[in-house]
């Protein structure tokens, strides 16, 4: 699998978001939105369902649950107020009442979207926004959680570590493209 790098500009990641929402097709706004913000893994994102995401009565719930594929464990995450507005844009725009309805299908065959074309997808974004230099993929979304959790947020690295279910902190600092440029800009900035 190739290796792939998070969005560190948030004026990027505002540019897609902003180009997603005006396209016909709400399903791509709400994936980049859940991906940037749940930072779930692609193969967790794409197996939601509709009834993952809706309570009984049709509303948005808190948070969703699911068993993660690549570690097998169970998982609870809260749907903050970026992820709740893209649900309610995506469900006012759709009529998916099925809850065993995938949550991002497919236009043509109406199946859960595939890894292949959410990298297609998400690779075609950047670029549209002039992200030419550097790799895109699936998992940019993920990357790009963690990368703005630290810089933006200035989220300690060891939270982000667990929240991601890295092993060490060395796992996620590489994960999430922390480069020797920043450690030495960094270096320059520190003086005691």
């Amino acid at each position: 699998m190739e290796q792939v790098e998070p969005i560190r500009d948030p004026r990027k990641v505002a540019a897609i978001k902003k180009m997603l929402r005006g396209q016909d097709h709400p399903r791509d706004y709400l994936l980049f939105v859940m991906g940037i913000n749940t930072a779930l893994r692609i193969g967790d994102l794409l197996s939601l369902k509709v009834g993952d995401v809706l309570d009984a009565h049709g509303e948005v719930v808190d948070y969703i649950h699911l068993r993660e594929k690549k570690t097998g464990k169970a998982k609870r995450v809260t749907l903050n107020k970026s992820v709740k507005e893209a649900l309610k844009f995506y469900f006012s725009r759709v009529s998916a009442t099925d809850p065993e309805a995938p949550l991002f299908p497919s236009m043509r065959s109406g199946r859960p979207l595939d890894r292949t074309r959410v990298w297609r997808l998400i690779n075609s974004w950047c670029r549209a926004v002039g992200l030419t230099q550097g790799r895109y993929g699936a998992h940019t979304l993920r990357k790009t959680w963690g990368y703005m959790a630290r810089t933006r947020f200035g989220v300690p690295i060891e939270l982000i570590q667990a929240k991601l279910g890295h092993s060490t902190p060395a796992v996620t600092r590489r994960y999430i493209g922390i480069s020797a440029d920043e450690i030495e800009t960094l270096e320059g900035k520190v003086n005691l």
